[in-house]
């Protein structure tokens, strides 16, 4: 008998920076993490790049236009939770900043957000989700890679 292979949630994290700003939106009505913050991110739909994704999600979720050649990988997590319904779950988070990008940032999906918006870095809101102020802060340390949940 084989031998089920383990598998992990790849996602990609659109880490925008303006003016030691950071952009934010906050979720609403998904289920998971309702009316905290988090960065534009979303899965992968499988046969795409991080980068690929990136470009999608950040068009999808906030009408931001990326090149992916303008990407940088600036920080990898791997990080598992626990979900009531599903149990353990084992994820690989790349995070990824722009070197330069098109358009203003806005709230294109409304029903699954309820604000947008740039936060100060050295102040962000209190019901910022947990890793994401974990991996916030290894990027201005220039800490490449991190743990969450284990």
């Amino acid at each position: 008998m084989k031998k089920q292979r383990f598998k992990l949630t790849p996602a990609s994290y659109l880490v925008l920076i303006k003016n030691s700003e950071v952009l934010l939106l906050r979720r609403y009505n998904t289920g998971y993490n309702d009316g905290n913050y988090s960065l534009v991110a979303g899965h992968l739909d499988g046969q795409e790049t991080f980068r690929q994704a990136m470009v999608r999600e950040a068009k999808e979720e906030a009408g931001v236009n990326l090149n992916p050649n303008d990407l940088d990988i600036v920080h990898v997590m791997h990080r598992q939770e626990n979900f009531s319904d599903v149990g353990r779950r084992e994820r690989i988070d790349i995070f990824i900043r722009p070197r330069k990008w098109r358009g203003k940032p806005q709230n294109l999906e409304p029903e699954k957000c309820d604000d947008v918006n740039w936060f100060p870095l050295n102040s962000l809101p209190k019901n910022t989700i947990p890793y994401i102020k974990q991996v916030l802060e290894h990027i201005h340390n220039k800490v490449f890679y991190s743990e969450f949940g284990f």
